[in-house]
C-alpha cells in the first residue's frame, strides 16, 4: 500500500525516474497557515547532494502545493505536493535488465507484481520519502503550533562508531549522559555537521568511515535515534495500534531499515524490574511525571507526557560501485557491474525522513485523541471515583 494513516492520511506516488514524486494528504486541519517554505526546510534536509557523504544526484527538491491551501491557509481538503524529478540517469541501470542487484528489491518486485521499474528501483527508491518528508512537515508545523511538540533526529551510529553518551559505559541509552542529550539537543547542533551527529568527536570519526567507504566503492549503515519533545498524553490505541507499534510500523516502512527499538530498547532486557520500572511522582502542575524513562514516553502503548524516544537500524546501502558475483534473472552466473549514484551511507539524510514519519504518526494518533475527546466532552461528567479521584 502507498497510504498510511488513518485520520491524518498521506498517499505517496512516483518512481526514482518518473517525471516527478510527491504525496496527497487527506485530513490536515482548516486554517493552517501553511506555505511552500514551510515545506522546504526539511526537503531541503533530505535531498541529494548536500556533502561528499552523499549521493553527487543534483535534485534541487523544490515543492509546490498544488491544492488545499488559499491565501496560505489550509482549506481542510486534500493538499498535494510535488517535487519534480530533473537529475536523473535511466541509462545508469542498463545493467538491472539483465542482473537483480544483491540485496535490492529488483527480483522481490519482479515476483509480486510480473513487472518492475525499468531504472533506479522504481517505488523501492529513496525517492519515494520525498512525499514522506513533506507530509511530516505540514504534520510538524501543526503538531508544533498546537501543542509545543519538538521532534529532533540525529545520527547516533556508523559502522562500529558510537556517540559517547550511548556507550554501555555510560549507561546506554537510559543513561543519563544520553537522557540530558535528548532533553537538550537540536536541529542546529544536529546539522552542525555533513554526519549529523551532536557527537563532534565521533562525528569526525563517523565522516572518515563513510569516506573510506566511498573511496572503496563500498558502503555502510548505522542508527538514527529520534526524540519527540511536549508529546501529549494519552496518544495511542490498544491492543493493535499502540503508539510504539505505529511508530515501528512508520520507521520499519522506510527503505533500508532493519531495525527498531523504543525506550531502553534491548538494552533493558539485561535489568530488572526494580531497576527498570519508572516510579511516577508530581510534576508540580497538578499532575504526575516519571523520575526515569526507561519506557520511552509509552505504556501501554499510551503516551504517558514524557520524552518519547527510539532509534532506528539503517543496513548498507545495497547499491555500490563493486563488481559482484551474482547470478541473471534466467539463473546463470554472472558479473554485476554497478553504476549509477549512491549514498555510501543513508544515514546522514535518513534524519529528517525519521523525523518526517515520527509527525505523521503523532499527528494521526493527536487527530484521533481529539475525536475521542470531543465526543466525550458532550457527556455528563463521569463519577470521580472513575477518575482515580478518592472522593472526600
Amino acid at each position: 500500500m502507498s497510504t498510511f494513516g488513518r485520520e491524518y492520511r498521506v498517499t505517496t506516488y512516483g518512481e526514482s525516474h518518473c517525471k516527478s514524486v510527491g504525496c496527497i494528504i487527506d485530513g490536515v486541519p482548516p486554517g493552517l497557515a501553511l506555505s511552500e517554505e514551510d515545506i522546504q526546510v526539511q526537503l531541503t534536509r533530505r535531498r541529494p547532494g548536500q556533502s561528499a557523504l552523499t549521493t553527487p544526484r543534483n535534485e534541487k527538491d523544490r515543492v509546490t502545493i498544488q491544492s488545499g491551501c488559499e491565501f496560505g491557509y489550509t482549506l481542510g481538503t486534500p493538499i498535494c505536493l510535488t517535487v519534480a524529478n530533473q537529475d536523473h540517469r535511466p541509462r545508469d541501470y542498463s545493467e538491472t535488465d539483465l542482473y537483480p542487484r544483491p540485496s535490492h528489491a529488483d527480483y522481490t518486485y519482479l515476483q509480486k507484481y510480473g513487472v518492475k521499474a525499468s531504472s533506479g528501483g522504481g517505488r523501492s527508491s529513496a525517492r519515494e520519502t520525498i512525499g514522506r518528508v513533506a507530509a511530516g512537515a505540514v504534520a510538524e508545523k501543526y503538531l508544533s503550533e498546537a501543542h509545543g511538540v519538538e521532534i529532533v533526529a540525529f545520527v547516533s551510529s556508523v559502522g562500529g562508531i558510537e556517540m559517547a553518551q550511548m556507550a554501555e559505559g555510560s549507561g546506554g541509552m537510559g543513561g543519563e549522559a544520553f537522557q540530558q542529550l535528548l532533553g537538550s539537543v537540536t536541529r542546529a547542533q544536529v546539522d552542525g555537521n555533513a554526519v549529523r551527529c551532536p557527537d563532534e568527536e565521533a562525528a569526525q570519526r563517523m565522516q572518515e568511515e563513510i569516506l573510506e567507504c566511498s573511496r572503496e566503492k563500498n558502503s555502510t549503515g548505522g542508527t538514527v535515534t529520534c526524540v519527540i519533545r511536549n508529546a501529549p498524553a494519552g496518544l495511542g490505541e490498544p491492543c493493535f495500534d499502540k503508539l510504539e507499534a505505529q511508530l515501528a510500523h512508520a520507521m520499519m516502512s522506510i527503505p533500508a531499515t532493519k531495525g527498531f527499538e523504543v525506550g531502553s530498547g534491548f538494552s533493558g532486557t539485561r535489568m530488572q524490574g526494580s531497576e527498570h520500572n519508572d516510579a511516577f511522582e508530581a510534576d508540580g502542575q497538578g499532575g504526575l511525571r516519571t523520575r526515569t524513562n526507561h519506557s520511552g514516553g509509552i505504556q501501554g502503548g499510551i503516551s504517558n507526557g514524557q520524552s518519547i524516544f527510539f532509534r532506528v537500524a539503517f543496513k548498507p546501502p545495497a547499491t555500490i560501485s563493486q563488481d559482484q558475483q551474482t547470478a541473471t534473472y534466467e539463473g546463470a552466473s554472472g558479473v554485476l557491474a554497478a553504476r549509477g549514484r549512491h549514498d555510501p551511507c543513508v544515514v546522514p539524510r535518513a534524519v529528517p525522513i525519521v523525523e518526517a514519519m515520527a509527525a505523521i504518526v503523532l499527528m494521526d494518533a493527536v487527530l484521533q485523541q481529539n475525536g475521542r475527546a470531543a465526543t466525550r466532552g458532550v457527556l455528563a461528567p463521569v463519577p470521580a471515583h472513575l477518575k482515580g479521584i478518592k472522593p472526600v
